[in-house]
């Protein structure tokens, strides 16, 4: 009875997350364009409710909600689901529909999906030769083949993201780094704007008087036609076609240099509006937490380089650790287990909301700026395939973060992984990331105040 109970609960909780992914689809990814493939939807509802579920199957344990049999059972029937998605739904559709979009595999896009497939799977498998993630005696068809592969793309995601973001938050949210612009510099670059727009109509006006002049005298009709002919055109040209083609190709680098100007005036805007919002109440908090991440950045930093050169991986959780190494220094009487417990119970539930949070807004960017009404369906399922992904990668790194007595039945689920080799894997990856992502910013913001000074 207990068993159903539990049963009826996680399905409703699936219901739910699956409503929330269909509205977040309609409202959002797809507001702009017609759902014209249903599958697409369920595909990446399904995906966002069984991502949702194994966050919420975490809490559920620090919380010793459901029988533990219930959640040992929900946790395999998701799993499976989730790799059954992403392995093998997800990436024969993302083939279906790239061969559906050639009009000259039309007629046989099912057998090329399944060439497409069947290429995916191959290069998935070989993924899984250079790493150390697997007991030797897992066999081909077990559960951790799959999870192993699953983990190590979806923790080099989370890696490359989170050095990005460590590094883009306190440059984004600091005012340090703001730009000085004065009205002064807008009006000198909407001046070069439109100079350079008048001489794109002006050198457009010479072209249609030239091509009026041309059809007057009779040089547009009196083409040679036939083969000789084309031969003859293309070994001899017309007068004025010469004055012509150099004349189009200045139009093209104006216009050009016009789409540069147009979009330097704009960040100039969003500029100038960032430095006037910086001077508010809220800018000043953002400011403030810049500063913050800025040290979290640095310490993040510093911690991966120390797990890499060591070949460091905690095996206390970091609450439990830190609580420890605070009433040990201080000298008082405190219950480590009982609050470990509670504050990581916090901890996890942070990262769970932010980690979903966060990687709906990269979606939602990451789709506005790709996608258009033919390719729309492709990238949904690849934003699918990535936001799977990324979500099981989390369950194995937030796994160290859960006190020991938690991680029994995760363990047990997950089976006898390296689970080593994902933290320092995620270390590595994190710093590359990192650091590219200081130089990048570095010379983009070196770069931006010689770029509106050039003349």
């Amino acid at each position: 009875m207990s068993f159903l109970i539990d049963s009826s609960i996680m399905i409703t909780s699936q219901i739910l997350f699956f409503g929330f992914g269909w509205l977040f689809f309609m409202r959002q990814l797809f507001k702009d364009y017609e759902v014209r493939q249903y599958v697409v939807q369920v595909i990446f509802s399904v995906t966002f409710a069984f991502s949702c579920t194994m966050f919420e199957l975490i809490i559920f344990e620090i919380l010793k909600v459901l029988n533990s049999s219930s959640r040992y059972f929900h946790w395999k029937m998701n799993l499976c689901v989730i790799l059954l998605i992403l392995v093998f739904m997800v990436p024969f559709y993302i083939g279906y529909f790239i061969v559906s979009n050639i009009r000259l595999l039309h007629k046989q896009r099912l057998l090329f999906s399944c060439l497409l497939w069947l290429t995916f799977m191959y290069f998935f498998w070989k993924l899984g030769d250079p790493f150390p993630i697997l007991s030797p005696k897992h066999g081909i068809l077990s559960i951790e083949q799959l999870i192993s592969r699953v983990g190590v793309i979806g923790v080099t995601l989370m890696a490359l993201l989170s050095g990005f973001g460590a590094v883009n938050c306190p440059y984004t949210y600091m005012s340090y780094f703001l730009r000085n612009v004065t009205d002064a510099d807008i009006l000198a670059l909407e001046r070069r704007l439109l100079q350079t727009m008048d001489m794109i109509i002006s050198k457009k006006k010479r072209m249609a008087m030239t091509r009026r002049t041309m059809f007057q005298k009779g040089e547009v009709h009196n083409k040679p036609s036939g083969f000789w002919g084309m031969i003859k055109s293309v070994t001899t040209s017309i007068p004025g076609s010469e004055n012509l083609t150099l004349i189009q190709q200045e139009v093209d680098a104006l216009e050009e240099l016009s789409r540069q100007l147009f979009l330097e005036t704009a960040d100039l805007y969003a500029t100038k509006e960032r430095i006037e919002y910086s001077k508010t109440f809220k800018g000043k908090y953002f400011n403030f937490l810049g500063y913050f991440f800025s040290i979290y950045c640095v310490w993040k930093i510093f911690m991966a380089t120390i797990n890499i050169v060591f070949d460091r991986v905690g095996k206390t959780d970091p609450v439990t650790r830190g609580i420890e190494i605070t009433v040990n220094y201080l000298g008082i009487q405190f219950d480590v287990k009982f609050w470990s417990q509670h504050i990581s119970f916090i901890l996890v539930g942070i990262i769970i909301v932010t980690s979903i949070r966060g990687l709906l807004i990269t979606l939602t960017k990451f789709f506005y700026a790709i996608s258009s009404s033919k390719s729309s369906n492709v990238i949904v399922l690849l934003l699918a395939q990535i936001m799977g992904m990324y979500f099981v990668s989390s369950v194995l790194l937030i796994r160290m973060s859960m006190p020991l007595e938690y991680r029994t039945i995760i363990t047990e689920v997950l089976g006898e992984l390296q689970f080593n080799f994902y933290h320092r894997w995620f270390d590595v990856i994190f710093l590359v990331s990192a650091l590219s992502s200081i130089l990048f910013l570095y010379l983009a913001h070196k770069q931006a105040p010689e770029k509106h000074m050039a003349p």
